[in-house]
């Protein structure tokens, strides 16, 4: 029996032919990146004059406050919180700063409606 070999010995690997590695790679690039390629096209295929990917065109988007906020990114919401002079919205979660947005938005818009 051969004794197993030692952990300080270097195996000797077993190149492949550079002509199977040039297959894997055609391969990899026909099945992975051509479709992507086919599916971004497609997405942003009617996009060429249109300022954002997915309009939002429905009367409620530009209504409910709370879908308004819900689209914002987190630098929206620190913009507007700061525009509202709410206080401490630095350092809020997204969910508290919404809730603290939201309960504003109502505010003022009762107080509009008051008068």
């Amino acid at each position: 029996m051969s004794s197993p070999p030692k952990p300080s010995a270097r195996r000797r690997l077993h190149p492949l032919p550079k002509g199977l590695v040039e297959l894997y790679g055609l391969i990899a690039v026909l099945v992975v990146l051509i479709p992507e390629w086919i599916a971004d096209g497609t997405i942003n295929l009617g996009e060429r004059g249109a300022k954002a990917p997915l309009p939002m065109t429905s009367r409620a988007w530009r209504t409910l406050p709370e879908l308004q906020l819900a689209s914002m990114a987190m630098r929206e919401l620190r913009e507007l919180s700061r525009e509202l002079r709410i206080w401490g919205y630095a350092s809020e979660s997204r969910e508290r700063l919404t809730a603290r947005l939201l309960s504003r938005i109502r505010r003022r818009i009762k107080a509009v409606d008051a008068l």
